[in-house]
């Protein structure tokens, strides 16, 4: 009996101590991926940046709240202001690159700050993901292995507004003789589009005529008078912020009908327009998406997040459900879509290196079944990437503003690659020749 009793002690003693060294370990941790949030929400991008910045941070608690994250892997995430400023981009990327086991992918927001970050991403091995901005040339996968301009470049949308134009005027054989002028923000971004232009103006025999905007584009009188002296059949606008609703009141003011003025996406939304009313009913924009329909995530975004008092678009600002919004999720699901496509090839379940997210970039497929599954179906096409193509598939509509709402007044286009296939070629070529960089061999 007398040893029955000292063996239960002995059995008690040692339960006790593995509790305390049970209690003294600390639990393993979940795995986590980390996701960068670059934003502008100050300065004289603002009205654009506010809705894209709520839209990106949006999917992601979407992601975390309704499916627990990727594979039960649970995303976090920082904001870091920019004000849409190269330095203070770049001071951002260098702080947030190495966080959570390395950065999954940086959406800088801004080409200038794609523009500083591109040489180093090379050597952080880092993945830059730019869509429908950026370097309109790092489509070629071969040169740039970390930038991803996913859905569209500045030349492909500068290409899908020549086309449209030239259906209005009934054929591109109409542009010979025509002006077509751009107004752009006079930077890296508002620079992009003009190679393109100039090759689609040598080619289809129009005049291009150039007006860059000092930033951040309050005062363009003089602009818009050498308009309405030059008298261009069309205008192209690349501008964001407080320029876009500025160019539209001087258009007014000079006589420039809105209805032949086209502006880039990230002068298409409707924080742009809506307090100009039917001083901009015509207005055209280009959009990477499909404007007319909402779609199912943004019904599940009001049952999981907004309606548990969780979204991000706490202002009163009601970007929730605008063009630029509806971009900013884009963003961010693409770039859960890439981290997905990594764990598919190395672990389910498991935190994903820059590395093996950038290689989940490079092997995105997003079917329509599979677009209709994430509650995009309706927003946007297919797409899909590889080695040598790094934007996938690039689809585009016109939308025009009729006072109230923007309305899509065309079918998808595509870019002309025969027109922007040799720019890409030509400008990946002499980028790897300056920068010494030996183009990687694709296979298939």
């Amino acid at each position: 009996m007398e040893m029955k009793r000292l063996n239960l002690k002995w059995a008690a003693a040692c339960l006790a101590a593995a509790g305390a060294l049970s209690a003294a370990a600390p639990a393993l941790a979940a795995e986590e991926q980390f996701v960068p949030l670059l934003v502008y929400r100050t300065g004289s991008f603002a009205p654009l940046g506010i809705p894209w910045a709520d839209g990106k941070l949006d999917y992601l608690k979407l992601v975390n709240a309704r499916d627990g994250g990727v594979n039960g892997v649970k995303i976090t995430y920082e904001e870091c202001e920019t004000a849409y400023a190269t330095d203070r981009g770049v001071e951002c990327y260098e702080r947030l690159k190495a966080k959570g086991g390395g950065a999954s992918g940086f959406d800088t927001q801004s080409t200038g700050i794609t523009f500083a970050v591109t040489d180093k991403a090379v050597v952080d091995k880092v993945p830059v993901e730019t869509m429908g901005y950026g370097l309109s040339q790092s489509v070629d996968g071969k040169v740039f292995e970390w930038n991803f301009p996913l859905l569209g470049t500045y030349w492909t949308a500068a290409d899908v507004m020549i086309q449209d134009i030239a259906k209005k005027e009934g054929g591109l054989d109409k542009l010979k003789g025509k002006k077509i002028a751009l107004v752009y923000h006079d930077s890296p971004y508002g620079k992009e589009p003009i190679a393109l232009l100039q090759k689609r103006a040598a080619k289809e025999g129009f005049e291009l005529l150039l007006y860059p905007v000092t930033a951040p584009g309050v005062e363009q009188k003089s602009t818009w008078l050498q308009i309405r002296q030059s008298r261009p059949n069309y205008v192209l606008l690349w501008s964001a912020g407080i320029m876009t609703p500025t160019a539209i009141r001087e258009a007014q003011g000079t006589g420039f009908p809105r209805d032949k003025m086209y502006a880039i996406w990230w002068a298409g939304s409707e924080g742009d327009v809506k307090d100009l009313g039917n001083v901009a009913k015509g207005y055209n924009a280009i959009t990477i998406h499909n404007s007319a329909a909402r779609g199912k995530v943004y019904d599940d975004l009001k049952t999981y997040v907004y309606d548990k008092g969780q979204g991000s678009d706490s202002s009163g600002s009601n970007t929730l459900g605008t063009i630029a919004h509806t971009r900013g999720m884009m963003i961010s699901m693409l770039q859960v879509e890439a981290i997905r496509a990594a764990q598919e090839k190395f672990g389910k379940g498991k935190h994903m290196t820059p590395e093996q997210v950038r290689w989940g970039f490079e092997n995105l497929n997003l079917t329509q079944e599979r677009l209709n599954e994430l509650g995009f179906g309706d927003i946007m096409r297919p797409v899909k990437t590889s080695c040598e193509n790094h934007m996938g598939d690039d689809w585009a509509r016109i939308v025009q503003w009729d006072g109230k709402a923007f309305k899509v007044v065309s079918d998808w286009y595509q870019s002309d690659k025969s027109v922007t296939r040799p720019l890409v070629e030509e400008a990946a070529a002499k980028y790897a020749k300056e920068k010494n960089i030996t183009p990687r061999k694709c296979e298939g």
